[in-house]
């Protein structure tokens, strides 16, 4: 690890309705994300992505929309929001071996207009079973899981509200988010119901477009336009029976620990970093719940401790651990943590304008809610030149 970065970063606009193909959406970031590095379009010679219910398009598809040549390195995943992470991590791993030299990773979809994980389209294996009580789509299975987790670390729905007043905030500061309109918790508790415990705002807003990122080594970053996002440790974890249907989730022996628990070992371990140095997260929030399982998971506060640590104001700009800089997934939309990924690189560049966290010098980002997912620490190079 440390002898990787990314680069650049790229975006399509995110919108309820692009009216236009998820290649065209893809082209658009992947294209940006090299320009924005700087970094000659013929140098790019591998590509990684992920999809969901086949609703993006393939690595080379995108390859050949670009005019990529001499393609080293491909890397597709039939996984949703555990991925962005472990992809830049294959990426990161493929160029620290020789394999390729810059890697775009993206992710695509029109998430709105299109196909939408949301409408409980998880057809096959037990869905004859679940479907005829009700068990038809995602946020079913993760509610039984938030309300477990709530009621063992004996907080509250008023902590997963605290969690979307919070990433709302920021989201007024972020021209690319769809939801901008301020949230208190007044309107929080006015938020209609969806599924226990979760209310509205306590969703992911999904939207259609496109994000990426350019990875390539640390010595070609620092010849680039802007400071290197050093990768300095991936980690990806899996539970037991992580499922060959969506409903086998309900199999795990803990509903109060989710991925980051697991993991977080190998991650400080492999950055020779602990939870005391993250000066930034970007946590994976398809719902309010995962945040505060992600932050207590990463050891970020104590066991049960942070509804409070959100509510306190810990996680704002001017907290000790500026939290979903964007305004995440629940206000940005929903991109499955690909816009994790490329915002935490923006905070550690410093070019996040008023949202920007005044210390950005280690970030750690997750992707993931329940049994399996994966994780990256962030962090600056020392010896570049920062971006003014």
């Amino acid at each position: 690890m440390r002898k990787v970065a990314i680069a650049g970063v790229g975006y399509s606009p995110l919108s309820r309705n692009s009216e236009r193909s998820v290649l065209d959406l893809a082209a658009e970031a992947s294209l940006e994300a090299v320009n924005d590095a700087g970094l000659p379009l013929e140098e790019v010679d591998g590509v990684g992505s992920f999809m969901v219910l086949n609703d993006s398009v393939s690595c080379g598809a995108v390859s050949t929309a670009l005019g990529l040549r001499d393609l080293r390195w491909v890397m597709e995943f039939q996984h949703g929001g555990q991925s962005p992470c472990h992809v830049v991590g294959l990426a990161a791993m493929a160029i620290a071996q020789g394999y390729a030299d810059s890697i775009i990773v993206f992710r695509a979809l029109n998430g709105r207009s299109g196909v939408r994980v949301g409408s409980g389209q998880f057809a096959g294996g037990a869905a004859q079973y679940r479907y005829p009580i009700g068990y038809n789509a995602y946020l079913m299975y993760i509610g039984m899981w938030a309300r477990r987790f709530l009621h063992e670390t004996g907080q509250t729905e008023a902590d997963l509200g605290a969690v979307a007043i919070a990433q709302r905030k920021y989201a007024e500061r972020n021209p690319r988010a769809v939801l901008r309109k301020p949230l208190d918790m007044e309107a929080y508790l006015k938020s209609p119901w969806v599924a226990d415990p979760f209310r509205v705002a306590d969703c992911t807003t999904e939207v259609d477009g496109a994000c990426a990122v350019l990875v390539t080594s640390l010595d070609r970053a620092r010849d680039l336009k802007h400071t290197p996002a050093v990768v300095a440790s991936t980690a990806y974890s899996a539970g037991r029976r992580v499922g060959l249907d969506i409903g086998d989730l309900l199999l795990s022996e803990d509903y109060t620990h989710n991925f980051t628990h697991k993991l977080r070992g190998d991650l400080y371990k492999r950055a020779g970093l602990g939870p005391q140095d993250v000066q930034f997260a970007e946590i994976y929030d398809c719902f309010t719940s995962t945040v505060l399982m992600g932050l207590e998971g990463l050891g970020l506060c104590e066991r049960g401790g942070a509804g409070a640590f959100v509510a306190s104001g810990q996680t704002a700009r001017d907290g000790r651990l500026p939290v979903n800089t964007s305004g995440g997934l629940l206000a940005e939309g929903y991109l499955h943590g690909m816009n994790c990924v490329t915002e935490a690189v923006l905070q550690i560049q410093g070019r996040c304008g008023d949202r920007q966290a005044p210390r950005h010098d280690v970030g750690v980002v997750t992707s993931g809610a329940l049994a399996d997912g994966s994780a990256m620490i962030l962090t600056a190079d020392p010896h570049a030149r920062r971006t003014v």
